[in-house]
């Protein structure tokens, strides 16, 4: 995984959110009414690409839409600002420097709250709470495992520049595999056997194991999972440094949305989702 604001604000929002002495911000004006919002586009159940149009899309270009449960978050908090969305498609590495240099208001692409993010960005809470997972094959012996370790001398493999990168060291022995540029990368490479398992979060696991018959998912108990699963596999929104009160004003509209309904809206995501590409 906030704030709804008087039409009155709005002006003293918008020299603020794209004036804030940043160069590369200087095409924007005081009067403009955008929210520039980060994402890949290419993470389902969060974000992803299609060309068809429905009430979840966003356009971004001039034949494909984002959709997801990102884009359904992004309109909340577009519409407590009143301002128009506008979807950036991105790869992930682009997304912190995207939001440093101005070229985007928000990520709201999956990302992590880590000590070393914040570094770089404000977050907001976690707009979604999932748990860590590994994908497998259906006909691999790791399909029926109960605890991480049990993946020792096997070939695992994570997203880039994301936890899910980093937890696979946890696993004492473990083939740590070079990591992969995008998800949808790594489950080919899954398919083809060329690596044995995929961490992920289970909201995109299960969307991967209903669209590839030949895939499940194993998620594990207390202790036999990964360390810090509840706080790694939490999502924030992330923004430029010294913009608290975005932040706090995007809160303000996060705190609306209830548990129930971000599970709802998730789910709906899960269910629509693309499959992913063979």
């Amino acid at each position: 995984m906030k704030r709804v604001f008087q039409v009155t604000f709005l002006s003293v929002l918008m020299v603020s959110l794209f004036g804030c002495g940043n160069t590369k911000n200087t095409s924007t004006t005081e009067s403009s009414n955008v929210l520039r919002v980060g994402m890949e586009c290419n993470y389902a159940p969060f974000n992803w690409s299609t060309t068809e149009s429905n009430e979840f899309t966003v356009q971004f270009n001039e034949v494909d839409y984002a959709d997801g449960y990102d884009v359904v978050i992004a309109k909340r908090i577009a519409d407590g600002l009143g301002m128009e969305l506008e979807i950036h498609k991105m790869d992930w590495g682009n997304l912190i420097p995207g939001v440093q240099n101005g070229e985007i208001d928000l990520i709201i692409a999956g990302m992590t709250d880590t000590e070393e993010r914040r570094e770089s960005v404000l977050f907001t809470s976690p707009y979604y709470v999932s748990e860590e997972v590994v994908i497998v094959r259906k006909d691999s012996p790791l399909a029926s495992i109960t605890n991480i370790q049990e993946m020792s001398g096997y070939k695992v493999a994570g997203q880039q520049a994301t936890i899910y990168a980093d937890i696979i060291d946890q696993i004492e022995g473990v083939n740590k595999m070079p990591d992969g540029t995008d998800f949808p990368s790594l489950i080919n490479d899954l398919k083809q056997g060329s690596i044995d398992a995929v961490t992920s979060e289970l909201p995109v696991a299960v969307g991967v194991a209903s669209a590839n018959p030949d895939l499940t998912y194993v998620q594990f108990e207390g202790d036999n999972g990964f360390a810090g699963s509840e706080t790694d596999a939490s999502v924030s929104i992330a923004l430029a440094l010294g913009r608290e009160d975005l932040r706090d004003q995007i809160q303000e509209i996060l705190d609306t949305i209830s548990e129930e309904e971000r599970q709802a809206i998730m789910l709906d995501a899960v269910n629509r989702q693309p499959a992913v590409s063979e």
